[in-house]
């Protein structure tokens, strides 16, 4: 059974998914433990769910890329003798540019975020939810990690296939638990995402029905990792097109990636 209040962690909240995925576990009853790089945002973020949910929030302002910062979190978390039910790993970004455009720095930084860190906060979290016999996590991946990868963001589709599968592993090792583990995997999705990666004009010309808002895709992860879905693709232009993807010869679909991808991934 579920604690009367769990508390959820969740990575990279201060804004996109993460924020709204923690307005939507306080509205259900979470306490929270909030951590992303700009303190200030999440500082506005725990004051505004704080005031209308009445949850309790803390806050840890952490850079993830920093190989370090798992275990101060869990350290922190555990200082203040609190048990995490619920782990949200949603941090990531991608990094625009071809492999060898950019230096090795970039790429190891974008490889502890979207890869290291997440593996080892499941690693550090999950002994104590399987001694209470109950724990949630969800990976944030990406429709990316289910189609061919594209030239530009080397590393961010493959990375998110890593999540998938991880996921999946992870899910069976745990299912006798009371541990339910998914890998959420949102398309276009309404955010800060291509701001950051410089993508936002091109993806603004993309149709609006390709198209989720931070909502939806928080909604359909939360229902899907309760009803114990391991993998999840939000929206059904989503899930229409990894089947089309998956029907078709490998060939063929690394050919039409290629071919589309100045949709979306910048080409300077």
């Amino acid at each position: 059974m579920p604690p009367a209040r769990p508390l959820s962690l969740i990575t990279g909240a201060s804004a996109g998914i993460g924020a709204t995925f923690a307005r939507a576990l306080a509205a259900y009853g979470h306490d929270l433990v909030l951590t992303a790089r700009r303190h200030d945002r999440l500082e506005k973020l725990a004051s505004a769910i704080r005031q209308e949910y009445n949850s309790a929030v803390v806050v840890i302002s952490a850079d993830l890329a920093n190989p370090l910062t798992p275990r101060m979190l869990c350290k922190e978390i555990s200082l203040r003798d609190l048990t995490v039910d619920w782990l949200i790993n949603n941090a990531g970004y991608g990094v625009p540019g071809t492999f060898l455009e950019n230096d090795w720095k970039k790429h190891a930084d974008a490889l502890q975020v979207l890869l290291n860190a997440p593996t080892e906060l499941a690693w550090r979290l999950l002994p104590a939810m399987c001694q209470r016999g109950y724990g949630r996590i969800i990976n944030v991946a990406s429709l990316a990690g289910h189609v061919p990868g594209t030239p530009k963001h080397t590393l961010y589709g493959a990375s998110k296939a890593y999540l998938v599968k991880f996921s999946q592993s992870l899910a069976l090792e745990n299912r006798d638990n009371g541990i339910h583990v998914c890998a959420l995997c949102p398309g276009f999705t309404h955010s800060e995402f291509h701001d950051v990666t410089g993508t936002r004009a091109l993806v603004e010309k993309l149709p609006h029905f390709m198209w989720q808002t931070t909502e939806e895709v928080v909604r359909e992860g939360i229902e899907a990792v309760e009803h114990g879905k391991i993998v999840h693709v939000t929206g059904r232009v989503n899930r229409f097109i990894k089947t089309l993807f998956k029907l078709t010869p490998d060939r063929l679909t690394l050919r039409l990636s290629a071919r589309q991808a100045h949709y979306f991934r910048r080409q300077d």
